[in-house]
């Protein structure tokens, strides 16, 4: 909430927490993750699960199997930047992936 200074109050018994862009570093340093997009990085995992899904099988799950590595490469490297609620939404998705890969993979 702004007050007529452009001051923010925070919520009740809370902080405001500013909103993270959707142009800032996935991570940061030097490498190629903090200079990737985070709008590519969502298209590429979104394609690449769509991949694994409509092939199905063995290879189907590989591919699934694979993409959730990638996220959980990504959780353990920016665990500390996210708040304890960040951390149980990333966890809860990365078992819901790990979930329909097996799926995919018992899935004749």
């Amino acid at each position: 909430m702004e007050v007529a200074d452009g001051s923010r109050i925070p919520p009740q018994g809370g902080r405001v927490r500013e909103r993270r862009s959707t142009k800032a570093k996935l991570v940061e340093g030097d490498g190629p993750l903090s200079r990737m997009p985070p709008l590519a990085a969502f298209l590429l995992v979104a394609v690449v699960f769509v991949i694994g899904v409509v092939v199905g099988g063995t290879v189907g799950a590989v591919v699934l199997g694979v993409l959730a590595a990638g996220i959980g490469v990504l959780l353990a490297v920016t665990w500390r930047a996210l708040s304890p609620s960040e951390r149980v939404g990333r966890v809860f998705i990365l078992a819901v992936l790990v979930a329909v890969a097996v799926s995919v993979l018992l899935t004749k």
